[in-house]
């Protein structure tokens, strides 16, 4: 090739710098900022307005335009509801922490186990078992509440912890989403590999998925720990005129009668929600990890 014909080539094109940039590297612009900024105060907003009803008073409840200061009677307002009698508000939190945990670790359990049998062992009618399992998503948990209450009372549980803490120690949602994550996070060679070295069933459930669906675990763990301490409508049924109360049924408690005193029904709202923003607070990381790498993988 001549010099001429060689400089009658035209240059390769150069893409562009952010051609090949990864949308994580894009930078966010004044519009983004602007966009999260409004969806936290909208979000942090009824939290802390709870907050200033409870360290507030009667009276500055009742001005127009109202307060949008904290005031000083969170204390004096804390006392009042923890010293109610026929609320139990302390007892509900307890009782409330032990639900929950007790619920939680069980949820982990029973459904990351089935979950690894769902997805890497073979067993006759495991689809249609799974099939089954996602179908009982679709129907509404009022439409049990009736025939849970009968079993309940079979089995003389209604009134105790014990009717609250049983329909929850394992989720068909938990079973779904452990399956799902099984599927992709564990290769089927590391389960046959573990075989060839003569590790049993649960061997490989403890020493091999357990460690490789830790952030699912923990997302798993949050989602269950929230949901049975919001719950309210089944510990309202069961739990009815006894004395050991969860926390949401003592908020009700709180916001029953003629005359209702916000300022009470915020305090311990309040307080009911602090063990939630605690944990979220700490596994907020975890929940975004095990959301990413179940979508990635």
């Amino acid at each position: 090739m001549s010099a001429r014909s060689a400089a009658r080539v035209p240059a390769p094109r150069r893409r562009p710098a952010a051609a090949g940039r990864a949308p994580q590297d894009t930078p966010a612009g004044v519009g983004t900022y602007l966009l999260l900024a409004a969806t936290i105060l909208c979000s942090a907003f009824p939290l802390y307005w709870m907050f200033v009803i409870a360290t507030s008073t009667d009276e500055a409840l009742a001005k127009i335009p109202p307060a949008v200061v904290p005031g000083d009677r969170f204390a004096v307002n804390l006392r009042e509801v923890f010293s109610l009698q026929d609320v139990y508000f302390a007892a509900s939190l307890v009782n409330s922490v032990i639900v929950s945990s007790v619920v939680t670790a069980s949820v982990l359990f029973f459904c990351s186990l089935a979950g690894f049998a769902f997805a890497k062992l073979r067993f006759a009618g495991s689809r249609w078992l799974m099939l089954f399992v996602v179908l009982t998503l679709t129907v509404p948990n009022q439409l049990a509440v009736v025939a849970l209450y009968i079993v309940m009372g079979k089995l003389g549980w209604n009134g105790t912890l014990l009717a609250v803490i049983a329909p929850g120690l394992v989720t068909a949602f938990g079973v779904f989403y452990m399956r799902q994550f099984i599927v992709n996070a564990v290769p089927d060679e590391l389960v046959e590999a573990a075989r060839m070295d003569g590790a049993t069933t649960m061997r490989i459930y403890a020493t091999v998925v357990l460690p490789a669906v830790r952030p699912a675990l923990a997302v798993l763990g949050l989602l269950s720990f929230v949901a049975t301490w919001n719950d309210f409508q089944w510990p309202l049924i069961t739990l009815s005129g006894t004395d050991y109360p969860t926390s949401m049924v003592a908020v009700s408690d709180l916001a029953s009668g003629t005359y209702v005193i916000y300022r009470r029904v915020l305090a311990g709202a309040f307080v009911a929600t602090v063990p939630l923003l605690i944990m979220l607070f700490i596994g907020g990381r975890q929940i975004v990890r095990g959301i990413m790498e179940g979508a990635v993988k």
